[in-house]
């Protein structure tokens, strides 16, 4: 079974077509009509508009977080949900319309024939993305070097937030940051564990740029604090 987990956060003009893309519906155009997930969880992280209720009613299974936790706690949500469910596989994939539902077919097949327990996407392998230029030329590259020296992997994507894990990595990886340093810390727990994996190119579109600089800054900010606080606790 392959188990869909879709963080969200005020994304009532989005939710709908995301869940039922993810199902298969008629208006995901091209190859990947046809149903390929078999459950969609959205994490409701707190929203304050109609995220949940049009969620439900688009045929997802919605939990609930009563504040804004962030998106490592509703990722780790939905993990222990998939665990209690008896998921093969989960699936990352973000409630903004960002990912193309047509690169989850490949990427499981991929998985499956690489027999890797971990598949990352990366907007950098040969997939067309609108990439806000602060974060192409700024954040990520700060992020990949903080993530080599951290993280000890080495990729060209380190906060894509596209992810199929496989059941034993399920078990192992445990999301202890609530916010953006989820994404380093699935890495770190990627070498901890002793994870197979592979990167994968898929298609990223930005649709709101002016959150550049501003979600930019967030990213750094989480991935400095999340990394020294933890270490010091």
């Amino acid at each position: 079974m392959l188990l869909a987990i879709v963080p969200a956060h005020n994304e009532e003009k989005n939710i709908g077509s995301v869940v039922r893309n993810l199902f298969g519906h008629p208006a995901s155009l091209g190859s990947c009509a046809g149903q390929i997930v078999d459950k969609v969880v959205v994490v409701d992280d707190g929203s304050t508009d109609n995220t949940a209720v049009i969620a439900r009613e688009a045929g997802a299974v919605v939990l609930l977080h009563k504040i804004n936790r962030g998106q490592g706690a509703a990722l780790q949500t939905g993990h222990d949900y998939a665990l209690n469910c008896g998921a093969d596989y989960v699936l990352h994939f973000d409630g903004d319309s960002q990912f193309d539902v047509s690169d989850i077919k490949p990427a499981l097949e991929e998985i499956q024939r690489k027999n890797v327990d971990v598949l990352l996407g990366s907007r950098f392998l040969g997939k067309e993305a609108n990439i806000p230029a602060f974060k192409k030329n700024i954040i990520f590259p700060v992020a990949r070097v903080f993530n080599r020296v951290f993280g000890g992997i080495d990729l060209t994507d380190v906060h894509n937030g596209f992810r199929i894990l496989n059941r034993r990595a399920l078990e192992s990886v445990k999301i202890t940051h609530d916010r953006m340093a989820h994404a380093t810390e699935i890495i770190e727990q990627i070498k901890k564990h002793n994870l197979k994996h592979i990167e994968f190119p898929v298609r990223v579109v930005y649709r709101e740029y002016g959150q550049g600089v501003e979600g930019g800054f967030v990213i750094l900010k989480d991935l400095i604090l999340g990394r020294f606080i933890k270490k010091h606790w």
